[in-house]
């Protein structure tokens, strides 16, 4: 068996387009749905997230504004400029780019941001909403999972899912979601005993602990459906020609050349892509989807908001 790729930035254009043509139809209520995201500091990583999240949002038509602010900026400096955005009616969505500059009370931040603007999905009151199975603004990763797996009309519903991870961003709140879809499932994490014989039980593994291709083939079982949400990197054809398939190695090897080192998932490509039925790669699977629902979610966040 050979898994099928899914394509997560196919689905994610989909779901933009959807957020697209609905924006145009609010347009034309003289209503356009904003976005205000906040970064501090100059960490490169965060500067191109930003500048994406910002460039997706004027190709679908929504209001955006960036507010960059020093990496000396307060607790106090950022909460003002998150209560100022708070008020203004014209921002629907909050988005505050993590990681902050350790001096910075990451919970408090988060914590402030009105719930109805909470576009991450991080506040209490959203968190809490989502374990009732209520109707809310939902991490935006997780969302897009769910999206994807439904685009290839992946059964949840008494589906084996384990999701390894337990980060309150990926882990928990996919738990969760797919909890609500009645699938079966199971957090694993660092200290799981004999994580292979748990992961080999599942119809579904979601793999979010932030370990560099650390899920081979035999953690997989026959068929399993596999979504790689890792974001690591591998700088050398060592790594490469260990993780990648022999056709994907000449590409990776170029992309090192180039760039100094490739993104790598949590899965090995290599020996899973032989086990599961399907599979996101990195990069293209999960990726595109969490700018998607971002958008999605301001989106949802502008309705909800103004009834």
């Amino acid at each position: 068996m050979t898994a099928k790729i899914m394509d997560g930035a196919a689905v994610a254009q989909q779901i933009k387009q959807r957020v697209a043509a609905r924006v145009a139809e609010l347009a034309a209520q003289n209503f356009k749905p904003g976005l205000a995201v906040v970064i501090v500091g100059a960490d490169p990583a965060s500067q191109v997230y930003v500048g994406s999240k910002v460039k997706t949002c004027e190709a679908l038509g929504l209001y955006s504004e960036k507010h960059a602010l020093p990496e000396a900026t307060t607790t106090e400096q950022l909460l003002a400029l998150i209560a100022e955005l708070n008020q203004r009616d014209e921002i629907d969505g909050i988005l505050v780019q993590s990681p902050l500059p350790a001096q910075i009370n990451a919970r408090q931040i988060y914590e402030a941001i009105d719930p109805a603007k909470d576009v991450d999905g991080f506040h209490p009151v959203n968190v809490g909403l989502l374990t009732q199975g209520q109707d809310t603004l939902v991490s935006c990763t997780p969302a897009g999972i769910i999206e994807l797996l439904d685009h290839y009309q992946i059964p949840l519903a008494g589906a084996n899912a384990v999701v390894i991870g337990r980060s309150d961003i990926v882990g928990k709140p996919m738990a969760m979601l797919l909890l609500h879809r009645h699938a079966t499932v199971t957090i694993c994490h660092s200290r799981t005993r004999d994580l292979p014989e748990v992961t080999r039980r599942a119809d579904i593994v979601v793999a979010a602990i932030g370990r560099k291709a650390m899920i081979t083939g035999e953690y997989i079982k026959e068929g399993a459906v596999v979504v790689d949400v890792g974001m690591n990197s591998a700088s050398t054809e060592k790594e490469v020609r260990t993780i990648f398939s022999d056709e994907e190695i000449p590409k990776r090897l170029e992309i090192i050349g180039k760039r100094g080192s490739t993104l790598v998932g949590d899965v090995e490509p290599r020996s899973v892509i032989e086990r599961a039925s399907y599979f996101t790669p990195v990069p293209g699977g999960v990726g595109p989807l969490t700018i998607a629902m971002l958008m999605q979610n301001t989106l949802k966040a502008a309705e909800q908001r103004r009834g």
